[in-house]
């Protein structure tokens, strides 16, 4: 049974997720942040990951389920 794409309202979006993350590895890798932050920072990375992650199997997923479970190889343009 796939499972259900709703989110919490509090969550963030995919691309909130994504651009935070971005920002918070830009964060980290300019090495300026105190340690106490950094692993702050590190584990809401770690949670936007997971998050990303799972948002996009679910519309893999969501993508076999239209294509009647024959999913096309992804090609970059």
């Amino acid at each position: 049974m796939p499972r259900s794409t709703a989110r919490p309202a509090d969550a963030p979006t995919y691309e909130q997720a994504l651009a935070e993350l971005e920002q918070l590895v830009q964060a980290m890798e300019a090495g300026q942040m105190p340690l106490d932050r950094l692993l702050d920072s590190y584990r809401r990375g770690a949670e936007l990951l997971t998050l990303c992650r799972e948002r996009l199997q679910a519309v893999e997923e969501q993508v076999k389920v239209l294509e009647e479970g024959q999913l096309k190889p992804w090609t970059s343009a």
